[in-house]
């Protein structure tokens, strides 16, 4: 693997236009991690989620520039051209999906039917629920690492606004753009550009619907089959083949386990110091308030009150009449 800083001064590693899963990337990885090579982590759940929204986390001062600019703009970065060998010096707009309680509840009802296509009605209710036991990663709460602000926008039209605004009317183009290694967190990168730059981002493969990949592109939605989605492991998968049913069963607390997790993150590329821009009121519509997040990113000050918060927004959207809505009270 290759390693590089981010703009956080945080050392990442990294694998560049493929999705690893875990076995392939313990090979790239060299034993280096210590989480990533724990063998005694409980038998969890492989949902497959399908994913039509995506999340975009941000600060106060990422919000006050949202606000001035009408929309999504890359961070500032030293000038210099555009190099996809250096993903620091492009210009990326970064979301992540958006996986809340009715994608879980989809993906159970899902797993068990691919599991146990002949179960009966009386077992199909009488099952009781169980994938949200293990969908305790940061990638499913409704707490931020990165600040106290959410936009969550459909996946459609993100991508209708981005082909309008960017694309002179053609599809945007999705590639699978890296596999990152952190301590405990594997993040799978998508990148989103067009027909424009298909010189600049060749080496990179089409997303496409392939059906056993980490992340896949189907439909108008993303399809994501993560590898391991606990944050720490409480709790151990146990089937049921004669009852046809899974439950999730609580371990003592000295099994508890921690491992790595793993997320989607979607870039969207806009060069030349370009914004992805909306209507004022249409970007209010898909912004909420997160709670701080642990192990949080951004440092401490990068997080309001819900209070402060709330006045920070009436600032920006003064004639908005909807009060701020806080995400993390949405239970998993």
């Amino acid at each position: 693997m290759d390693a590089r800083f981010n703009r956080r001064g945080h050392t990442k590693h990294f694998v560049k236009g493929q999705h690893l899963k875990l076995t392939d990337l313990k090979e790239k990885a060299q034993h280096w991690n210590q989480y990533l090579f724990k063998e005694n982590i409980p038998p969890y759940p492989r949902p497959e989620f399908h994913v039509s929204h995506l999340r975009h986390d941000t600060d106060r001062s990422g919000i006050d520039g949202i606000a001035t600019e009408k929309g999504f703009r890359a961070p500032d970065r030293e000038e210099g051209p555009e190099d996809p060998e250096d993903p620091q010096t492009l210009d990326l707009v970064w979301w992540s999906l958006a996986v809340g309680p009715a994608e879980i509840d989809s993906a159970e009802k899902r797993l068990l039917e691919k599991k146990y296509p002949n179960r009966t009605k009386e077992q199909a209710r009488g099952q009781e629920k169980f994938l949200g036991r293990f969908a305790t990663s940061p990638a499913f709460l409704g707490t931020s690492r990165l600040g106290s602000y959410r936009f969550t926008f459909p996946l459609q039209e993100l991508l209708e606004a981005y082909c309008k605004q960017f694309c002179s009317g053609s599809e945007p183009i999705l590639r699978v753009y890296e596999t990152v290694l952190y301590k405990q967190e594997v993040m799978h990168s998508v990148v989103v550009h067009s027909h424009f730059y298909n010189e600049l981002f060749q080496d990179y493969p089409l997303l496409t619907d392939s059906p056993d990949a980490v992340c896949a592109y189907k439909d108008g939605h993303f399809i994501w089959r993560p590898e391991a989605m606990c944050g720490t492991h409480s709790f151990q998968l146990v089937k049921k083949p004669y009852q046809n049913q899974m439950v999730a069963h609580l371990l003592s607390e000295p099994m508890h386990q921690f491992y790595v997790w793993d997320n989607v993150a979607v870039a969207f590329h806009l060069a030349d110091g370009q914004t992805l821009r909306f209507d004022m009121n249409h970007l209010r519509d898909y912004l909420n308030f997160c709670e701080r997040g642990y192990p949080t990113i951004s440092p401490a000050g990068a997080f309001d009150s819900f209070q402060e918060a709330a006045e920070v927004v009436r600032h920006g959207w003064p004639h908005y009449h909807l009060p701020l809505f806080n995400y993390s009270t949405i239970e998993v």
